[in-house]
């Protein structure tokens, strides 16, 4: 091949390539998440099938980029994990200029021209969309008929989010609690979802309670920071972290919720920490740990470690305003349900506050006897230091992977984990932190690995025996 029949080819290797770039930019949508680079928290979203959805993302994580992919498959009815449908839905922004610059940019960047019917705006021109704000646009669908997606601005007020059955509703950024509410009651004719990106900046409002903390089935969230995001630069990542204060960072990255004065165990990520209960290895079992209370809730935990000294809250017991007889044959019934190691008389052994020693209001006995003349067997020596021991649960939720794992099952331990916040004196404010107590006893105890004893084959068995008959021979035993 002579040079010039090179250079034709390079040429028209360039060309292709060029027209290749050409349609990628035509039609984002048929390109969004195409390897090599996948954004996986995105397609976590994407295939969730919960009714509310909600991703707490950092600037720059990604999140507005799924929300936008998401509506536009909706409106095309092409969604790769839904039943595909005409729909009608809206788009939510904080105002109409962020609407403009952000919500609607994105939504028409997957949008191919010859998809979008009409345009009807509230100012600008219909010719030029992208440079005006829109009211409302129809998407013709695969169906053959049309879709449609209304923009709306939380500045306008909630009367304005009244009086239409909606398929869907994207918030882009938290809505106000009434917007929210209003939105709820659109949804409630068709079945429809509704789904938020946001990056919590507010602290702790009302998505806080109603969806990060919910428990209800139907609402789902998760977690999107830098790193997750395969278009951003490493090296921009870690110098941008460097430039900011952690508590900026831990929003403007992570997406965490944060309290004014900051969370104490911001290291805590349910999509990492939290994982579904599995069949504990006997050989794991290790103790339970209690934070003794009567009409404050008592906390009962029982805790597990693997071979790799790797932690493992596996069960729990929380109740309140209960006496020591009803505590005690719970407990026990958990450990019997869990098949729980106990010495030879059938006793179980549990850490617990060494305030248990102290006697009773209504009696002259110790709670940690009580629970002793029960069948529990208590140490009460434990290392109730504060700060050491929240250094501690920092460095088990610290790492990659981490050494703590809380089973689902434990929703007041994770409740508490999400929570426990600093207060205005340097210290964490005292309050909902019972299972957060008997964890620090559990940890400060340093719990080690256990391993499953070795199962000898019976060739090993049988040179074991040989080299004992040698020994003994050899010694002049017998």
């Amino acid at each position: 091949m002579t040079d010039n029949d090179e250079k034709r080819l390079l040429g028209s290797l360039i060309k292709v390539e060029r027209k290749l770039e050409a349609a990628r930019a035509d039609n984002r949508l048929a390109h969004y998440n195409e390897p090599p680079l996948v954004h996986k928290k995105q397609l976590e979203f994407h295939r969730c099938a919960k009714r509310n959805r909600w991703v707490f993302g950092g600037n720059r994580s990604g999140k507005t980029e799924c929300g936008a992919a998401e509506v536009a498959w909706r409106a095309r009815g092409i969604h790769p994990y839904r039943e595909n449908k005409r729909t009608e839905g809206w788009v939510v922004s904080l105002t109409r200029e962020v609407q403009r610059d952000v919500a609607q940019r994105k939504v028409l960047s997957y949008l191919k021209k010859e998809w979008i019917e009409d345009v009807v705006m509230i100012s600008g021109r219909a010719s030029a969309p992208e440079g005006g704000i829109i009211d409302y646009l129809t998407v013709r669908n695969v169906f053959g008929t049309l879709s449609r997606i209304g923009f709306k601005s939380c500045e306008s007020g909630r009367e304005k989010f009244q009086g239409t059955a909606l398929d869907y509703v994207w918030f882009d950024e938290e809505p106000p609690e009434d917007v929210y509410d209003e939105c709820r009651m659109r949804l409630a004719d068709r079945r429809g979802e509704m789904f938020g990106t946001m990056t919590p900046l507010k602290g702790l409002t009302f998505v806080y309670d109603r969806i990060y903390m919910s428990s209800d089935p139907d609402v789902w969230h998760v977690f999107m920071e830098w790193a997750d995001n395969p278009y951003l630069d490493p090296g921009e990542i870690d110098s941008l972290s460097a430039s900011l204060p952690a508590d900026v960072l831990e929003s403007r990255r992570y997406g965490r919720f944060l309290r004014r004065s900051g969370l104490v165990y911001p290291e805590f990520d349910e999509s990492v920490h939290v994982i579904d209960p599995f069949p504990v290895p006997r050989e794991w079992q290790d103790t339970l740990s209690i934070d003794p209370g009567l009409r404050n809730p008592l906390s009962c935990h029982w805790y597990a470690v693997d071979g790799d000294g790797r932690v493992y809250v596996v069960a729990e017991h929380y109740a309140a305003e209960k006496d020591v007889d009803w505590h005690a044959a719970r407990i026990r019934e958990k450990c019997a349900a869990l098949g729980w190691k106990c010495d030879s008389s059938g006793r179980y052994r549990a850490l617990i506050d060494s305030a248990a020693d102290q006697r009773t209001l209504g009696g002259m006995r110790s709670v940690s006897a009580l629970l002793a003349d029960r069948g529990i067997i208590v140490n009460t020596k434990v290392n109730k230091e504060l700060f050491g021991g929240i250094n501690t649960v920092k460095s088990y939720l610290k790492g990659d992977p981490p050494r703590l794992y809380v089973f689902r099952n434990c929703v007041n331990m994770i409740r508490e984990l999400k929570t426990y916040a600093w207060g205005d004196d340097d210290a964490p404010v005292k309050r909902d932190d019972h299972c957060l107590d008997e964890l620090r006893y559990y940890l400060m105890t340093q719990p080690e690995g256990k391993r499953a004893p070795e199962v000898l084959s019976e060739v090993r068995r049988d040179k074991d025996r040989l080299a004992a008959a040698l020994a003994r021979r050899r010694y002049g035993r017998r």
